[in-house]
């Protein structure tokens, strides 16, 4: 395609490295991203205080936090889409029996709520993700009428194990597979795809002019709702079947080769 003016870069998996760190080359070809005119979004389900944290060297002027249910822009929050108070209280009721070993995280717009009795190495795992995390002696004591996103991290395979017991639970919230082990319940009115479209409305950017690259399920309404859809090389197969183009892999930096074609670097 042409040069997009609306670029949504998913994080784990297509922008940072295997390493999980932001390749060094991406920081110049943000600048001459910048300079063409593009708007590069960082799109992840990891919370806006983490992306804000990620890019504290450069940020952005916009992220698409939470899997797409929390849009910043321009310092500003321009939207979040909420779990029914009700719904949320039933299902952190149902997480203390689920019939296989999981871990909630609970998540507001500005912080993110786990157990106390978290295991410290799981608790690792979630602070990669959610920088500013408030632990609760219960997650029945958290905001239940601010919830944006509920994310479980899994004992074994999200996809196989948590998602069918995810929908069976709570069939009217969208259920996605965001890496091997962790699963996020969303409003179905979110999404990475749902956000690039709201924030190419507020920008006045026409839909075939945003572009997306991702790796995994969570990026699936993405690719799906981009003018031109790029695939990782590392890609769950069914984001290459939706790709306009495959591209290298994330220790390749193919993320960064791609974005720096767009700015004619």
């Amino acid at each position: 395609m042409s040069t997009p003016r609306l670029v949504a870069l998913d994080m784990d998996g297509t922008l940072l490295n295997p390493e999980g760190a932001i390749p060094d080359s991406f920081w110049p070809t943000l600048e001459a991203a910048q300079a063409a005119g593009i708007t590069v979004a960082p799109a992840s389900g990891r919370q806006l205080a983490t992306l804000r944290d990620m890019f504290a060297r450069n940020a952005p002027d916009t992220f698409i936090a939470e899997n797409g249910a929390v849009v910043q822009h321009e310092g500003q929050v321009l939207a979040t889409a909420t779990i029914p108070e009700a719904t949320a209280r039933r299902i952190v009721e149902a997480l203390e029996r689920t019939p296989f070993s999981a871990h909630p995280v609970l998540c507001a717009p500005e912080t993110s709520y786990t157990r106390a009795s978290t295991p410290p190495e799981v608790q690792r795992e979630v602070d990669k993700y959610y920088l500013a995390n408030t632990q609760v002696r219960s997650l029945l004591d958290a905001p239940l009428n601010a919830i944006v996103k509920i994310a479980l991290f899994v004992d074994g395979d999200a996809e196989t194990l948590g998602l069918p017991w995810v929908e069976k639970l709570a069939p009217e919230l969208h259920a996605l597979v965001s890496s091997t082990h962790w699963l996020d319940i969303m409003p179905p009115a979110a999404s990475k795809g749902a956000a690039l479209l709201a924030l190419a409305d507020t920008l006045g950017i026409a839909h075939e002019d945003t572009a997306a690259i991702g790796d995994y399920l969570n990026d699936y309404s993405m690719l799906e709702a981009a003018g031109y859809a790029v695939a990782m090389g590392n890609a769950h197969p069914d984001l290459k079947e939706v790709a306009d183009e495959v591209i290298g892999t994330n220790g390749e930096h193919a993320a960064v080769a791609k974005l720096a074609q767009w700015a004619g670097k």
